[in-house]
């Protein structure tokens, strides 16, 4: 059943978002949680100037969507040649040995509770329909959607993160050099508790619980990498 057919019997399910939120998700959260405790902890630093803590915003800003992208291409190039590698593999099975393929197809059927004689009979139609199809879906495991994107998924990568960072750059340039401590990580946790809301929400999750459990860790971070600019500046 497709997506638009359930939609048109009134059942919208969120899973089909899981992909794509988290992707969107994590980015942002990384841009601004890594952004912000890098400024914040020079800024922490005795001495420390509003150059110095700009320059240090706009470097984490780059490096990590840049750093974010080559991970995420890197990492969906893996999973696309694993995929095509399985399906390679699956497509020259299919041709030397339909039977057996047939049958494993079947048995997987069964596994879900489908009765045996008619789980035959929808794996030879299956076969009949588009044989290398059904075992990708239903033995492999993979989804209908063309496979992996590796410069897709970098690109998305990278403008989340950048999304997030460029929050804490603009609020460390256009803040006081000495109200940029507090003010900054005051408007980062604002951001990460927006952000986890409306993650959840498109999700279809608890709104609350998520804002609770990203401010949680984003305060964490950020004390812990003040109080490393703290001491690591005196001792310089």
């Amino acid at each position: 059943m497709s997506q638009t057919t359930i939609h048109a019997m009134g059942e919208q399910h969120m899973v089909h978002r899981t992909g794509w939120l988290r992707a969107a998700v994590l980015g942002a959260n990384d841009g601004i949680i890594s952004v912000s405790s890098l400024i914040v902890g020079v800024a922490a630093a005795p001495g420390a100037t509003a150059a110095a803590v700009l320059v240090a915003g706009i470097a984490a800003l780059v490096g990590g969507a840049l750093s974010m992208a080559a991970g995420e291409y890197v990492s969906v190039s893996s999973q696309a040649d694993t995929e095509r590698a399985d399906l390679a593999r699956e497509a020259d099975e299919l041709a030397r040995a339909p039977v057996a393929e047939t049958h494993e197809l079947a048995v997987i059927y069964e596994t879900r509770g489908v009765e045996p004689g008619l789980a035959r009979q929808v794996a030879e139609q299956m076969m009949m329909h588009d044989a290398l199809g059904a075992h990708r879906r239903d033995e492999l495991g993979l989804a209908d959607d063309g496979g992996s994107n590796p410069v897709q998924a970098a690109l998305f990568s990278a403008g989340a993160f950048s999304a997030g960072a460029i929050l804490p750059v603009l609020t460390a340039t256009l803040s006081p050099h000495d109200g940029v401590l507090y003010i900054t990580p005051l408007i980062a946790l604002f951001l990460l508790a927006v952000l986890g809301a409306l993650g959840a929400r498109a999700g279809g999750a608890p709104a609350l619980r998520a804002s609770i459990r990203v401010i949680l860790l984003g305060g964490a971070a950020m004390a812990v990498t003040a109080l490393i600019g703290m001491l690591t500046g005196s001792v310089i």
